[in-house]
C-alpha cells in the first residue's frame, strides 16, 4: 500500500505501507537512508510486516522531488548526500510526526537506518513515540543533549569510517543506561545491497532488534 500522507504544515508525502498476515503486534515507522525509499527501504517494511509488525516508511525526499529512489552507486551516494541537504531538518521531523499519527491510535515505534538513525533518534526525543531503534545515525552524538523519552536501542559499525567510535563512546558517556551495541561492520551493514553488507552482523542486529521491540510492546 501506498498511503499519503500530510504533515502539520501541509506538505504531502508519498509512503510504502507493509501490513502483516494477522494482527500486529504493533506499528513501525521505518526511516528511510539517504537513499529514498528504494527497494531496500521497501523490503526492510515487508520483512517487519513477515514478523507481526505494521511497516509504514515515508518518502522524506519528497519534500525536494517526489519518487527519489536511488541505489548505491558512488553517484547515488553523492546524489543522495545533495538531496538530504536540502531536505530541512524541521520539514523532515514533521514528515516522521505525519507517519506516526498515521498509525495511531496504538503505540508506534520508529526505526532509522543511516539518516533516518539519526532522525529516529529525534523522534525518541520529540515526538513521543512508543521506542525507537537507530542504526549508524551519523549525527546522534551531535544530538547527544536531547535524551530519548521512550525505550531506544543503538547500532553501530566499530569499521565505520563516517561515524568513528569517539562519538559512539561519547553517546554511551551521556547515556550510560542506553544499550549501545557495536558491531565487527561498517557503515551500511545491515543493506544487502551495499558493498558493506554483514551478513552476521545484520542479523545479530535483528535479533536484537526483534526482541527489544517485542518487549516493549508486548509489556
Amino acid at each position: 500500500m501506498t498511503p499519503t500522507l500530510t504533515a502539520a504544515d501541509g506538505h504531502t508525502l508519498a509512503s510504502y505501507l507493509a501490513e502483516p498476515a494477522g494482527e500486529a503486534i504493533g506499528s513501525l515507522v521505518i526511516i528511510q537512508e539517504i537513499f529514498g525509499v528504494n527497494h531496500h527501504i521497501r523490503s526492510v517494511c515487508d520483512a517487519y510486516a513477515k514478523i507481526g509488525f505494521r511497516a509504514l516508511a515515508p518518502a522524506l525526499f519528497d519534500r525536494i522531488k517526489p519518487g527519489i529512489e536511488l541505489g548505491y552507486s558512488g553517484a547515488d551516494v553523492k546524489t543522495g548526500r545533495d538531496v538530504r541537504g536540502q531536505v530541512p531538518l524541521e520539514g523532515a521531523m514533521a514528515d516522521v510526526a505525519a507517519a506516526v499519527a498515521h498509525l495511531r491510535p496504538g503505540r508506534v515505534g520508529v526505526v532509522g537506518y543511516c539518516w533516518g538513525g539519526t532522525l529516529a533518534w529525534l523522534a525518541a526525543a520529540r515526538l513521543g513515540v512508543d521506542v525507537a531503534i537507530g542504526y549508524y545515525g551519523g549525527q546522534i552524538a551531535a544530538f547527544g543533549a536531547e535524551a530519548p523519552k521512550c525505550p531506544t536501542m543503538l547500532h553501530f559499525g566499530e569499521k565505520d569510517t563516517a561515524i568513528p567510535m569517539a562519538d559512539v563512546n561519547l553517546i554511551r558517556a551521556k547515556h550510560p543506561m542506553l544499550p549501545v551495541h557495536v558491531y565487527p561492520a561498517g557503515h551500511g551493514f545491515n543493506c544487502n545491497e551495499r558493498d558493506q553488507y554483514e551478513p552476521g552482523s545484520a542479523k545479530l542486529a535483528w535479533n536484537r532488534t526483534d526482541a527489544f521491540l517485542r518487549q516493549v510492546f508486548q509489556a
